[in-house]
């Protein structure tokens, strides 16, 4: 009785994991496989492999096998690749591609469904494009809008020979573009010193130039000193002349009062100060109008 009991409990538990190990689902965004011993199983009616898509599917315990997929886009992060341009120089490059499995039959024999190796395929192919473009172009070329250029080259060349592992290259974008270390610290002088030298060339042309304004507002500046003197040298003269013509005709009117006017004037510039010391005779010409102060005939001796 026990023996039956356990036969039926053996059995019992066999025909359960049949019935779980007879269906698969397959998630969304997912394809699969079914391999039947090994081989990829095909629809009798076609004689293409068949794919199974999203959904709960059967199959024959233990002798068919199911491979399941990831179909959406997959992101090939490729770092720090040494490219050499046109000028035989090397840069470093961090560049990315997005892909997905177009063809999964195929992808499966190429790559036996394994992605590092599809990664691996993918990348070489990456690199000897890249390599193909950069070696065309300088540096100048690579940093400068050509990058465009570049990346749309990389995409279609990357297609004509991803379609071989079953894969379809959807983008491919270039993030970083370097120089090696040492390249790097040249550059940076070579920079420093055109930087220096442009500096230092605006700034002999500041200095020329405020020594051109300079000089100009010298020349201003003298120009109108200039013009302003011969403006006061003609107002003077022509004061002088007014004068001149004044004292004329002061003069002509009563030459004796013009005289005693003019030697009360000389007197006056001659005793400006206490300090001044004249020497003269008593009896000098420059005394004729103190000498006849005494007079009771002076009204005449002045006129």
């Amino acid at each position: 009785m026990n023996t039956i009991k356990s036969a039926f409990g053996i059995i019992l538990v066999l025909v359960i994991l049949v019935l779980f190990s007879s269906y698969y689902t397959v998630d969304e965004g997912h394809r699969a496989l079914l391999l039947r011993l090994g081989k990829l199983e095909t629809d009798s009616n076609t004689g293409k492999v068949e794919i199974m898509r999203p959904g709960l599917h059967f199959k024959i315990p233990f002798v068919e096998h199911v491979r399941d997929f990831d179909t959406r886009l997959q992101t090939l992060d490729i770092k720090s690749s040494r490219i050499v341009t046109a000028e035989k120089k090397y840069v470093i490059v961090d560049y990315y591609a997005k892909w997905r499995i177009s063809k999964l039959a195929q992808f499966f024999t190429a790559t036996s469904g394994d992605y590092n190796q599809a990664d691996s395929l993918l990348q070489q192919q990456l690199n000897d494009a890249l390599r193909a473009q950069f070696g065309q172009r300088t540096i100048t070329e690579v940093v400068s809008q050509d990058r465009i250029n570049i990346m749309a080259n990389l995409l279609k060349q990357a297609n004509l020979s991803a379609h071989e592992i079953g894969i379809e290259v959807v983008d491919v974008r270039i993030k970083k573009i370097d120089l090696p270390e040492t390249v790097t610290n040249t550059v940076y002088q070579q920079m420093r010193a055109e930087r220096e030298r442009v500096a230092t060339e605006h700034r002999s042309l500041g200095k020329a130039a405020a020594e051109a304004i300079q000089a100009q507002a010298d020349a201003n500046v003298t120009v109108t000193i200039a013009t302003a003197q011969a403006e006061a040298a003609k107002f003077k003269a022509r004061g002088d002349a007014e004068a001149a013509s004044l004292y004329a005709k002061a003069y002509v009117q009563d030459p004796g009062f013009y005289a005693f006017y003019r030697s009360i004037l000389a007197y006056q510039q001659s005793f400006a100060s206490k300090n001044d010391i004249m020497v003269l005779k008593p009896d000098s010409q420059f005394f004729k109008y103190f000498n006849n102060a005494g007079n009771s005939n002076s009204k005449t001796a002045v006129k």
